[in-house]
């Protein structure tokens, strides 16, 4: 039978033997919470400072200036999104576009990895590309079917594929947001454009006329020909003078007939 022992000597005796270990360990808790701790409070303060920064900004270069000074930032991705935005206002097509796959590559699952993606067919477009932003919006659709971007591709195709003439397929890709995306606002804008793509109606064929002598035109009569008018008759309404009466010599009155 084994003798009881005493609880209390047996946790001085497991003191005695990893009192070491266990103030490293409690050690390591402190100064890790604390290094959290003041990460925390750093990765706000550096944050709010961005955001300040951010909210100043007007111009290319003061955008410029949050990316260089607050990467990993929330301000740092929305700095390089009006970035882009302000080099294509001032018509730095290619610029915006490098600025854009920049924060495609930095950011991928950023919430607003569609729109840079539209804005690069869009820059695409202004540098007379239709090809290469044709394959861009196509890519959207295929890699981010669900975006709320997805429909507005698909509709940028639409006209792309309209001033290429390639009709049917412009007429596919209406049927598909009406069909994928009829709850979305593109839809309306689809059902246009399938009204506009409306393939014309076929005309009645023509009959060809049995050969044979061609029918005899009977000669027109001859128009009468119109009368001028005459001139209303004047009806003189004063008697006629009397024929004179003949004289005898020296003024005498004509004898009498017996």
């Amino acid at each position: 039978m084994t003798p009881a022992t005493d609880p209390t000597i047996e946790a001085n005796v497991f003191w005695m033997r990893n009192r070491r270990n266990v103030i490293t360990g409690v050690a390591i808790l402190l100064i890790a919470a604390i290094a959290a701790g003041a990460y925390w409070f750093y990765r706000e303060r550096r944050n709010t400072a961005a955001a300040e920064m951010l909210g100043g900004a007007k111009t290319a270069a003061d955008y410029e200036k949050v990316i260089a000074q607050y990467s990993g930032t929330p301000a740092y991705a929305t700095a390089q999104l009006l970035l882009a935005e302000q080099q294509r206002n001032d018509g730095k097509f290619a610029e915006s576009n490098a600025t854009l796959q920049r924060f495609i590559s930095e950011n991928p699952k950023h919430e607003l990895v569609s729109t840079a993606w539209m804005a690069i067919g869009a820059n695409l477009e202004s540098m007379s590309k239709p090809d290469e932003a044709l394959a861009t919006y196509q890519r959207l659709v295929t890699s981010d079917p669900h975006s709320f971007n997805a429909p507005l591709a698909m509709l940028a195709q639409v006209r792309l594929l309209k001033e290429k003439k390639q009709i049917d397929e412009a007429r596919k890709i209406c049927e598909t947001i009406l069909t994928q995306y009829r709850e979305s606002f593109a839809a309306g804008e689809a059902s246009r454009q399938l009204r506009l793509l409306k393939p014309p109606t076929p005309s009645a064929p023509v009959v060809p006329q049995q050969s044979g002598p061609a029918p005899q035109v009977q000669p027109a009569a001859p128009a009468l020909r119109q009368q001028p008018p005459r001139p209303p008759r004047v009806i003189n309404a004063t008697p006629p003078p009397a024929a004179p009466q003949p004289t005898g010599p020296a003024g005498a009155p004509p004898p009498q007939k017996p």
